[in-house]
């Protein structure tokens, strides 16, 4: 007997995409049992909007009484989508660079079982790179790199895409209450994702740029994300290495701190007695420094290569089953 299909829904968060919204949804296939759009305070009221122009009867419109970022937007569709009894939740932004006919291609590695929860990516396809703003191309690929260490999946790219798929049996366990609500809400899934041990893959898609607006400043990413992904590393780490696990990235990782750290404060303590007393240090103590920071940097390499063969593999909802 062939097993029930997957009850799918998507998540639309809304703020000024009063223009686009209407054909986002009409482009939603009969794939998507239902369709839950966040008004966030939105100046343009989008939602009401579509509760006065659209008659799908998947749609459900859901109001913010005060603006909480995307991130707060989608908190609020995914517990609704929950409280649905959906099992694989979309989340589709609604100003159209998003293409929703892509919908069946993104949720496919949810549904046959290779991931808990599969993300764009717009880095597969070089012609569709020719699109992108030089700005957003540079500053995605800079981002891929950081949260590549800040979250653990260094198999993913584009951390910044919005169009995603996510499986109940992951979704339930994520503390959304702590996820940000603001344009480090998909970073910030993903290192919550690795601490549950999810496994997350890239499908590769293409964005369209038109006359949207990206809410995503520069000042922005420069000065607030930098504190936001080293918090995210430090907490990825402990949980993954120390809290959880221990094991030979934990053995490799604490001997690059003991080992290569004591060659650090002996090499400073004598740098400092040397500059007061006039007096430069011999060829030993120099060595004494310099030999434990080298092994110290050769246990971290080996603790980052450790880390890069560490990605989850076992998806959630296969150890559910």
């Amino acid at each position: 007997m062939a097993l029930p299909s997957p009850s799918i829904a998507v998540v639309i968060p809304c703020f000024r995409v009063s223009q686009q919204i209407l054909g986002v949804i009409a482009r939603i296939g009969a794939e998507v049992d239902r369709v839950i759009v966040v008004d966030d305070a939105c100046p343009e009221r989008s939602g009401d909007i579509v509760a006065a122009r659209c008659d799908d009867p998947r749609v459900k419109v859901l109001h913010h009484d005060y603006n909480r970022g995307v991130g707060g937007a989608m908190i609020t569709g995914y517990r609704a989508a929950l409280d649905g009894g959906a099992d694989i939740v979309v989340k589709l932004d609604g100003d159209g660079q998003m293409d929703p006919c892509l919908i069946p291609r993104i949720i496919r590695p949810v549904i046959v079982g290779q991931a808990d929860y599969a993300k764009g990516n717009r880095f597969f396809d070089l012609e569709s790179l020719r699109t992108m703003p030089y700005v957003r191309l540079f500053g995605n690929s800079a981002l891929s790199m950081i949260s590549k260490a800040a979250s653990g999946y260094w198999d993913v790219m584009d951390p910044t895409n919005g169009f995603t798929a996510i499986h109940r049996a992951a979704l339930a366990r994520l503390p959304l209450a702590k996820i940000d609500s603001g344009y480090f809400f998909e970073s910030d899934m993903l290192a919550r994702l690795y601490t549950l041990r999810a496994v997350v893959r890239d499908v590769p898609i293409a964005a369209h740029y038109a006359d949207e607006s990206s809410g995503l400043r520069v000042g922005r990413v420069v000065f607030t994300f930098p504190l936001k992904y080293l918090r995210a590393t430090g907490k990825r780490i402990f949980y993954s290495y120390f809290l959880r696990d221990f094991n030979a990235g934990t053995l490799q990782l604490l001997a690059a701190l003991v080992i290569g750290g004591a060659g650090a404060i002996y090499g400073a303590a004598k740098w400092i007695m040397s500059a007061h007393s006039g007096i430069a240090a011999t060829s030993g103590e120099v060595m004494m420094a310099a030999l434990p920071v080298l092994v110290g940097v050769q246990f971290l390499i080996a603790a980052l290569q450790f880390d890069i063969q560490n990605v989850p593999r076992e998806p959630l909802q296969q150890r559910e089953s």
